[in-house]
């Protein structure tokens, strides 16, 4: 995608295919860190969510069992939507890697989950290579660097 646009990457990937570096100084999309994670979500607001769960999050308790598109719930005062349930977003950030190894962290919750896992602080971990429906992703971009 930042190729596509004319962006320099902000990842190389490594020999082995399975890690990457993040180069800081590139203007490319990339992964968000669990702390810009957590600002997005929480869009100046203060509690352990940013409205009523069952207004912002699809959750076991309403999902019908099923991940659901973008957008089906109210968005966050920063109009970003599904930052809490639908599926766990992944962020840069290493878990613990002395513990661990090379998991990183998700954030938000998921469709499966029970309503205490979607909130704000909520974080869980997984291997890089995981693939399983209530995960995904959203892209970020260095908002300091100069655009094309």
């Amino acid at each position: 995608m930042s190729r596509r646009e004319g962006l320099t990457p902000a990842y190389h990937l490594c020999v082995d295919a399975e890690t990457a570096e993040w180069d800081t100084s590139a203007g490319g999309y990339r992964l968000p860190t669990e702390a810009e994670w957590e600002h997005a979500c929480r869009a100046g607001t203060a509690g352990p969510r940013y409205g009523q769960l069952d207004e912002v999050a699809w959750y076991q308790g309403n999902s019908d069992g099923r991940v659901h598109s973008v957008g089906g719930k109210q968005p966050n005062a920063w109009g970003l939507y599904d930052m809490l349930g639908n599926v766990w977003d992944w962020c840069w950030d290493v878990y613990d890697a002395e513990v661990y190894g090379a998991y990183r962290v998700l954030r938000g919750g998921g469709w499966a989950d029970e309503h205490w896992s979607c909130r704000a602080s909520v974080r869980r971990r997984s291997h890089p290579t995981f693939r399983i429906d209530d995960v995904g992703f959203r892209v970020a971009r260095s908002t300091s660097l100069p655009r094309p």
